[in-house]
């Protein structure tokens, strides 16, 4: 943190400068304004030094400076990280959100819980502009906040509410209804929000979803994964942790559906067999021919990581299939970026690196002479 002292050095040495030169002093020359204190500084400049600002409480004191500093930030300062603050974030956000209404990224993230429905109506009342906004850990929210974001932050690209407990599936399927641009959505812990009744609205809605993290909602069916599958096919990334309830179903539904599926986890899914693997495999031979068309394409389509970490009813053929089908996956050393931990029966399952390493070398022929 920028000390008192060295901030006055800073603005004596600018005084200095001024001094020098009239222009120097003066907001562009022609502004016909001295830089005598802080204050008058042009707002260009201010904007360009908080811009270079890390710590977010230097910008929170420095709009506190004065009415002009204040509404400079104001109409500056997009991104803003509190997730430092111990206690009392949530008087800080109605304080606030009023003044910061340019927001386009915010990080809320709690150790303890904190923040109450009033701070996020407040942000919803204030800051439309909300695309990024993480909440996670907030226990104390209820179904209030959803409802609040659903109506004043419909722009909303990236919402975190893992560990929000206390929301209800018709909240999180109201906010589907009316943010519809959602690209990432982290939902893991979250119990009683992340069912199939809220999957099915999210997957109608939010047909821009990439990323969907559910791990550990243990309420999740086969329903709602085939409504993600059938309703968003930019699907990029998705996480079933524990989702104990799911079968081959989704997983077929997943590989018909979402041919940009990179990133699956199906840790502790254990009603998980063969016949999903060997539906993975067949996915990436369907689609074989686009994603050998040039070395770049052929990595960035496919799989490239998938946890099948306790599906202990998968048989070695079967992943194998899939491993022979994405070459962007692996199992060796350094990579690991097929997870089979648990599935000791899957030891005799390679990559085709980890294959191609084992091979014997062979001489080159000699140059004809």
């Amino acid at each position: 943190m920028i000390g008192e002292e060295s901030l006055n050095l800073c603005f004596e040495k600018l005084m200095v400068f001024g001094g020098g030169n009239c222009n120097y002093g003066k907001m562009g020359g022609a502004a016909g304004r001295v830089i005598t204190e802080w204050k008058d500084i042009p707002m260009e400049l201010l904007l360009g030094i908080v811009s270079l600002v890390d710590d977010h409480r230097i910008v929170i004191v420095a709009s506190g400076v004065c009415c002009g500093w204040r509404d400079a930030i104001s109409c500056g300062l997009t991104h803003l990280n509190l997730s430092w603050c111990k206690k009392n974030m949530n008087n800080l956000v109605l304080s606030l959100a009023p003044k910061f209404t340019k927001l386009q990224v915010l990080n809320l993230r709690q150790d303890t819980p904190q923040l109450q429905d009033d701070a996020v109506e407040m942000i919803s009342n204030y800051c439309h502009d909300i695309q990024d906004l993480d909440l996670s850990k907030s226990f104390k929210l209820t179904d209030c906040s959803l409802y609040a974001l659903a109506h004043g932050c419909p722009n909303l690209i990236r919402l975190n509410i893992s560990a929000c407990s206390a929301f209800s599936d018709n909240a999180l399927a109201y906010l589907a209804r009316f943010c519809r641009k959602l690209k990432v959505l982290n939902l893991c812990g979250c119990v009683r929000a992340a069912t199939d009744t809220a999957l099915t609205a999210i997957g109608y809605y939010c047909n821009q979803l990439q990323s969907v993290n559910l791990g550990w909602c243990e309420k999740v069916g086969d329903a709602g994964v085939t409504s993600l599958a059938n309703g968003c096919p930019n699907l990029r990334a998705l996480d079933l942790c524990s989702c104990v309830l799911i079968t081959d179903e989704s997983v077929i539904a997943l590989a018909t559906n979402c041919p940009h599926l990179r990133s699956l986890g199906l840790y502790y899914c254990q009603n998980i067999t063969d016949k999903a693997m060997y539906s993975l495999a067949q996915s990436g031979v369907k689609n074989k021919r686009e994603m050998w068309e040039s070395v770049k394409n052929r990595y960035e389509e496919g799989l490239v990581n998938l946890n099948i970490s306790q599906c202990t009813a998968l048989t070695p053929p079967a992943v194998q299939a899939v491993c022979d089908s994405f070459p962007a996956l692996h199992t060796c050393s350094g990579h690991h970026s097929l997870i089979i931990s648990g599935c000791l029966s899957l030891t005799s399952v390679h990559c085709a690196c980890a294959v191609q390493a084992h091979k014997p070398l062979t001489a080159f022929p000699h140059p004809a002479h």
